[in-house]
C-alpha cells in the first residue's frame, strides 16, 4: 500500500505531539451551581490528580450521604498518563511509517479508548450518586446524585455540567484529526470502483466519529421549568413564559434568566466574560419555549409589554412580527446590541 503524504503524516504527528499538553491542563471538569452559589463551585480532573473547589462540595455532598472525594477513589490516576503516553508514542509510529492500515489502527483504538473512558467515568458517577450513607443528615427515598457524563442535570436544587476541559479538547481534537486525514487519504487513493459508494465499514467510522465527536460539543438550550427554575441574576422563580432567556457558554453551561434585563445586567456586571459566551437565546414571545438567537432576533420595548423585572421588552423571531407587535403597543423597535445600549 503506497505511504500517506507528507503533510497528511505531519499532522498525525503534530495532532500527536499537541495531546502532550493534556500531562499539564485539566481533561476534565465538573461545575455546580445553585441559588446560594450563584458563582459556582467547580471540580476539575487532571491525568494524575483533582483541583478545584473539592473541599466545599464534599461538604454540601455530605449532608445527603455522600462520599468524601480525593484521589484515592481515582485509581486511573495512577495509570492514565502512560496509557496518555503510550497513545502519543502509537500517533508518532504511525506518522513515521506512513501506513494507512497503521492509521485504521489508531483510530479503532482511538474509539475504544474514547468508550472506555466514558464508562469508565459512568461507573465511577453510579457508584457516586448511589451508593450513600444511611445514616445522612438528609435522606429522600428513591433519588439518587449521579453527575451527568456528558451534558447538564439537575441534582436537588443544584445544575450539575459536565464537559471536556482544555486537556479533553485537545484529545478530541486530535482524534478528529486522526479521522479527517484517514479519510483523505481513503478519498485520494480510492480505486474507481470504489468513487460511487464508500465501504460499509468506512460509513460505520464516519457515523461514529459524527455522533461520538458532536454529542461531546454541543450544548442545546434547555426547555424552562416554570416555579422551579430560578433567574441567575435576580434570583426570582421564573414564571413567565414569554420572556425567558438563556445564555451558553464555550464550554456548554447553560445560565437562566427571567427577563431582558437581567441578561444585560448579568453581563454589564462582567459575572460572565463576554469571550465566554457562545450563544445569548430569547424566548419567541409569540411562541412559548421557543428560542430565538439574539444575534438576528428583534426586540419591542412598550410600556404595555409588562416582563417580570419591568424591561417591558419582548422578544420576536422576524421583524415583521416585531414591527406588528410595536404598531399594537406605542412601541420601538431595536435589536440586541441597541437594547443594551438602551437598558
Amino acid at each position: 500500500m503506497k505511504k500517506m503524504s507528507i503533510t497528511s503524516r505531519l499532522l498525525i504527528a503534530l495532532a500527536s505531539l499537541s495531546m502532550t499538553i493534556a500531562f499539564f491542563v485539566p481533561v476534565w471538569f465538573i461545575f455546580l451551581i445553585a441559588p446560594q452559589y450563584p458563582e459556582g463551585l467547580e471540580m476539575n480532573i487532571w491525568l494524575t490528580k483533582i483541583s478545584g473547589q473539592v473541599d466545599i462540595i464534599n461538604g454540601l455532598n455530605h449532608y445527603i450521604g455522600m462520599k468524601h472525594i480525593n484521589a484515592d477513589m481515582f485509581p486511573e490516576f495512577g495509570y492514565m498518563k502512560y496509557i496518555l503516553a503510550g497513545f502519543i508514542a502509537f500517533g508518532l509510529i504511525v506518522a513515521l511509517i506512513g501506513k494507512r492500515k497503521l492509521l485504521l489502527s489508531l483510530l479503532i483504538l482511538t474509539l475504544i479508548m474514547a468508550g472506555a473512558a466514558l464508562y469508565d467515568f459512568y461507573q465511577w458517577g453510579y457508584d457516586y450518586g448511589h451508593n450513600l450513607d444511611p445514616q445522612a443528615a438528609i435522606k429522600v427515598p428513591g433519588l439518587t446524585y449521579q453527575p451527568p457524563v456528558v451534558g447538564h442535570k439537575t441534582l436537588l436544587n443544584f445544575d450539575a455540567y459536565s464537559y471536556p476541559d482544555t486537556g479533553g479538547w485537545i484529545i478530541l481534537v486530535a482524534g478528529a484529526i486522526f479521522f479527517g486525514v484517514y479519510f483523505f487519504e481513503w478519498y485520494k487513493n480510492r480505486k474507481p470502483a470504489q468513487q460511487k459508494q464508500p465501504h460499509a465499514s468506512t460509513k460505520v467510522a464516519a457515523a461514529a466519529l459524527v455522533v461520538f465527536f458532536f454529542s461531546s460539543c454541543n450544548a442545546k438550550p434547555e426547555t424552562f421549568a416554570y416555579g422551579k427554575d430560578v433567574c441567575e441574576d435576580c434570583k426570582m422563580t421564573i414564571m413567565e413564559p414569554r420572556f425567558g432567556a438563556e445564555i451558553i457558554t464555550a464550554k456548554g453551561r447553560i445560565f437562566k434568566f427571567d427577563d431582558v434585563h437581567c441578561v444585560d445586567n448579568y453581563i454589564q456586571k462582567e459575572k460572565i466574560k463576554q469571550n465566554d459566551i457562545k450563544q445569548t437565546l430569547f424566548i419567541d414571545y409569540n411562541k412559548e419555549n421557543n428560542f430565538v438567537d439574539g444575534a438576528t432576533a428583534f426586540f419591542v420595548t412598550s410600556p404595555q409589554i409588562k416582563s417580570p423585572m419591568n424591561s417591558n421588552t419582548a422578544a420576536f423571531n422576524t421583524r415583521d412580527e416585531a414591527e406588528k407587535k410595536a404598531a399594537e403597543t406605542g412601541g420601538k423597535v431595536s435589536d440586541w446590541k441597541t437594547l443594551q445600549q438602551a437598558l
